[in-house]
């Protein structure tokens, strides 16, 4: 019968397990700053993902002049610079991926770092974006208005 030596095995380097927790913890938070509040932020900028061409989001009557509204689930806010005109763009902020809430005073504002956007043509009013917010395609047939 012949002897072998048996060598123990070893884990990673106490240093290499806590060097990747750290780096795990970091990827978490920075994840969790483009996360939006209303199931719709998951960082990306991809617009209107998820949602079908054809789908009505709502009626004019519904859109402020010199204001907007948020279509949350369809990722789209739409806005109406002057009367009887009216936009559309992706509700992700080029920033960080939040989800742009609230539409006052020609401004589409986005809540987590506080970016700008202008509703005639989604263009950053006021940093930290430095890209407008992408247009999307929409249609109005008499008072209702559709994404294409």
């Amino acid at each position: 019968m012949t002897s072998e030596s048996v060598q123990p095995t070893t884990g990673p380097a106490r240093r290499t397990v806590m060097a990747a927790a750290g780096a795990t913890g970091i990827a978490v938070a920075l994840t969790a700053c483009g996360s939006g509040d209303d199931g719709g932020g998951d960082g990306g900028t991809e617009t209107g993902a998820g949602t079908a061409a054809g789908t009505v989001l709502g009626k004019t009557s519904e859109i402020p002049e010199g204001g907007g509204k948020v279509f949350g689930d369809a990722k789209v806010v739409v806005t109406q610079p002057t009367a009887g005109e009216f936009k559309a763009f992706s509700s992700t902020c080029t920033h960080q991926g939040c989800q742009v809430k609230e539409i006052a005073d020609g401004i589409i504002h986005c809540p987590c770092h506080q970016s700008e956007f202008s509703v005639t043509d989604g263009s950053v009013k006021k940093g930290p974006a430095t890209k407008p917010l992408p247009a999307e395609q929409i249609t109005v047939d008499g008072d209702t208005i559709t994404l294409v």
